[in-house]
């Protein structure tokens, strides 16, 4: 990355934006704050004495252009189904490597659909970078690791507050139903599709959800069978799988802006009291032949953990450790990387 310094954070006025940016701070960065609002990211760059760069993401000339000066961008913005491409874009053409903290199978889809491009850009590509899908990813290949060849997945967790940018991706997928992974290849589900008694630490009532591991622990494990459970109360089984008739006014356009209005509106995320007391709970077995292997993972609450995870892997990046290419977090830094951060426990038997 000759000629080229610095990180360039991206949504840095939002929730998680917010937090990602106290942990550079303290880890000693000096990152470049940028977004599409001008006056709601100058005031915190003012603030802390850093530099902004407010720019749209409608044109991916101009946003590589505007990228080339730095050696890594950090995407916070979501919805990531319509950020992330054009970020992504930007940085192939401006040899800038690229982080984002999404959680979305299908952008995970589209970003390692790249591979090819960002190997002769000669950049790193690191989608994920946050609570979904450091830890399940660590976990996942722990287990992997436990039992070569393992022909099945299955990771639960214990979830959080939400804040209005992780509503508002859900509700954006709302319409579009559920996603296993069946002999290496994504299957659409019917939300809710499976429930289960999970771990987590206690036994906890999960539901499958299209979460990001679907497409990360398939290309970080081999594992072909992969279903992911979220814990949730029985109310949000049967509201899900009452939904599943109104899948297709979920998805037009005037219904899905009068949620995002309304997320806006009402959704804040966890206090800092909250993230402090809460911990984030995961389990996961793998299976093959008839034996399998289970293993847990405590770890911070999940917004604390991506603002975490996304500094250490940017650091990382910012020196030059990460091959070009696009990666999942533990094929990058291995299944242990996770215990790198502070209050965090993986246990896979040997």
């Amino acid at each position: 990355m000759t000629g080229k310094s610095g990180l360039l954070l991206y949504g840095a006025n939002g929730y998680t934006g917010k937090l990602i940016l106290e942990v550079a701070l303290r880890e000693g960065l000096q990152p470049v704050l940028a977004g599409r609002n001008a006056e709601a990211v100058e005031p915190i760059a003012k603030a802390h004495g850093l530099k902004s760069l407010c720019f749209g993401l409608e044109d991916p000339a101009t946003v590589g252009r505007l990228l080339e000066p730095f050696s890594a961008v950090l995407l916070a913005a979501g919805p990531f189904s319509k950020t992330s491409a054009p970020v992504l874009e930007g940085c192939l053409r401006a040899k800038t490597a690229y982080l984002d903290i999404t959680g979305e199978v299908a952008v995970f889809e589209a970003a390692f659909a790249r591979d090819a491009d960002a190997k002769k850009a000669g950049i790193p590509v690191l989608p994920g970078t946050g609570f979904d899908v450091v830890p399940s990813d660590c976990l996942a290949r722990a287990l992997s690791e436990a039992l070569p060849g393992a022909e099945t997945l299955t990771l639960a967790f214990r979830g959080f507050k939400p804040s209005a940018g992780t509503m508002k991706t859900m509700v954006e997928g709302a319409h579009k139903g559920g996603l296993v992974r069946v002999d290496g290849k994504l299957v659409g589900v019917p939300s809710a599709w499976k429930t289960m008694e999970a771990p987590l630490p206690e036994p906890r009532l999960a539901m499958t959800i299209p979460w990001g591991d679907l497409a990360t622990a398939w290309r970080s494990t081999g594992i072909p069978n992969i279903e992911v459970y979220m814990a949730v109360p029985p109310s949000a089984v049967a509201n899900a799988r009452r939904m599943r008739r109104l899948a297709p006014v979920l998805g037009l356009p005037f219904v899905q802006a009068f949620l995002m209005k309304r997320i806006e509106r009402n959704v804040k995320g966890p206090t800092a009291e909250d993230r402090e007391r809460q911990r984030s709970f995961l389990w996961g077995r793998v299976t093959k032949d008839g034996r399998s292997v289970t293993g847990t993972l405590e770890t911070l609450e999940g917004y604390t953990l991506t603002a975490e995870t996304s500094i250490a892997i940017a650091k990382r990046v910012l020196a030059g450790e990460v091959a070009p290419g696009v990666h999942t977090p533990s094929e990058t830094f291995g299944a242990r990387f996770i215990e790198s951060i502070r209050g965090t426990r993986l246990v896979v038997p040997a």
